[in-house]
């Protein structure tokens, strides 16, 4: 245990992880509002792109961060609840992503001039995140939420879900900061000026992968990890007798 993994040096860590991530969803809603016109639908394609930046921060960066901590921050919860606490807010986010992709491909669609989809870096690492994310969504939904499934196959089964949901999660933020760099290259005017919309899109970033890197933290120290409850081994045995 390392010098870090006290429960109140936890419960710090985890709170400012979560103004952290909130900070950037406010700014990146500031951003879009402000700086890029807002957000609408189809009648104007340009704009309907930033429902892409801002439904993609929310769920699959805060959200997904959030998620993940969920059995860690609230450790005296039976596991149960946190379960299914854990599989709704991943729905929350797979809805978000859904419908940032679908206006991400529709806005380059009905462009004056169409664009082609899925060449750039951002678009692979991304759309890399959200496959890994919906595969993670649905085998940990079949093998933790759905009854009768065998308590050694669930403990067998999650180191890889966790291996694989961090990979997701990291990927998203990768993806997010291609996207954000590649967004203000060609979107915000004298961007190498640092004008205050270059500045406010560099902190969102920086801030974004604070947050990634306090999220991977609290969920890999070994010192943090959620210990069993005896009602969670009372829930097994109803489950399974």
């Amino acid at each position: 245990m390392t010098a870090f993994s006290s429960y109140n040096n936890f419960n710090i860590i985890y709170w400012i992880t979560q103004l952290v991530g909130l900070a950037v969803v406010i700014m990146t809603g500031c951003w879009v509002g402000v700086h890029q016109g807002g957000v609408a639908w189809n009648e104007q394609p340009s704009i309907q792109f930033n429902w892409h930046s801002l439904l993609m921060t929310i769920g699959l960066i805060y959200l997904y961060g959030t998620s993940i901590l969920v059995y860690r921050g609230f450790r005296h919860v039976r596991k149960q609840p946190l379960k299914i606490t854990h599989a709704i807010i991943h729905a929350v986010a797979f809805v978000c992503t859904v419908i940032a992709l679908v206006a991400v491909f529709e806005s380059k669609d009905y462009a004056a001039n169409p664009r082609p989809h899925m060449y750039s870096l951002h678009s692979w690492l991304g759309m890399a995140a959200v496959v890994l994310f919906g595969l993670q969504y649905v085998v940990g939904f079949v093998a933790y939420l759905f009854p009768g499934v065998r308590v050694s196959l669930r403990s067998t089964l999650m180191p890889t879900h966790i291996f694989f949901g961090v990979l997701g999660f990291v990927l998203s933020i990768i993806a997010a900061l291609t996207g954000f760099m590649a967004k203000a290259i060609f979107a915000v005017p004298d961007y190498s000026s640092l004008t205050p919309e270059a500045v406010l899109v560099n902190m969102i970033s920086l801030l974004m992968t604070i947050y990634g890197g306090l999220v991977v933290f609290l969920v890999t120290e070994s010192g943090y990890k959620r210990e069993a409850l005896p009602e969670d081994a009372i829930q097994v045995t109803r489950n399974h007798s």
